[in-house]
């Protein structure tokens, strides 16, 4: 008779385990940005990138795209594969965010060999950094931490969680949304926008997202 095999939280690559590299990521970026940035200019200010909690979503896609590199042995090709991938996604989200929200949370047009503005060679290299150490120093021990939570409460907590994410994620996008309406001198139109016009005064937002400036 077969031993019944033992059932493994979020084993291997599934979306389990993609949720949580996305939610690592998403507070690795925070903190990293804050503590860079106290570092270059000796003041603690907000990086998130969402209104509730110490998330960069960018950050998070990016680990979770630096996972497609995991299984790659060479690390001058996850270098530059990871250079390529942030960059590419870094350009992306800045497009998205102008044309979305009318903002922008990072400028390079003065950096050396940029993209639009959008991103650059230093960012790049930067990105290609991140990587390999994610791919070969992070992402191993963290997959195997996650894979030992017991699979009720992991299954729990990843759905609580979860939850938690979209909800902030889902605020965050109407609120700046409207934040660029107002910008524009539109009325809200419903008493939800009414809501988020009370809620989430421009106050509040440039508090929260200290480095967005209005897009030229």
């Amino acid at each position: 008779m077969k031993a019944k095999k033992e059932v493994i939280f979020a084993e291997g690559f599934c979306l389990k385990k993609i949720f949580w590299v996305f939610l690592f990521g998403c507070v690795f970026g925070c903190v990293f940005e804050m503590i860079t940035h106290f570092l270059q200019h000796g003041e603690w200010v907000s990086r998130r990138g969402l209104i509730y909690g110490p998330l960069n979503p960018v950050y998070g896609i990016g680990a979770v795209l630096f996972t497609l590199l995991t299984k790659q042995k060479n690390i001058i090709l996850i270098f530059i594969s990871g250079a390529l991938l942030g960059g590419s996604f870094e350009y992306i989200c800045s497009l998205i965010q102008e044309y979305i929200f009318g903002t922008v949370s990072w400028d390079y047009s003065h950096k050396f060999l940029n993209i639009g503005g959008r991103t650059s060679l230093f960012y790049m290299v930067c990105w290609g950094i991140l990587s390999v150490i994610f791919v070969k120093l992070i992402y191993p021990p963290f997959s195997n931490w996650i894979e030992k939570f017991p699979v009720k409460f992991g299954n729990i907590l990843t759905l609580i969680l979860l939850a938690l994410v979209v909800l902030d994620c889902t605020i965050s996008i109407l609120a700046c949304h409207r934040h660029d309406e107002r910008r524009h001198n539109e009325e809200p139109s419903n008493q939800f926008e009414v809501f988020l016009d009370k809620t989430y005064p421009d106050e509040r937002l440039a508090k929260i997202f200290e480095n967005a400036k209005e897009a030229n």
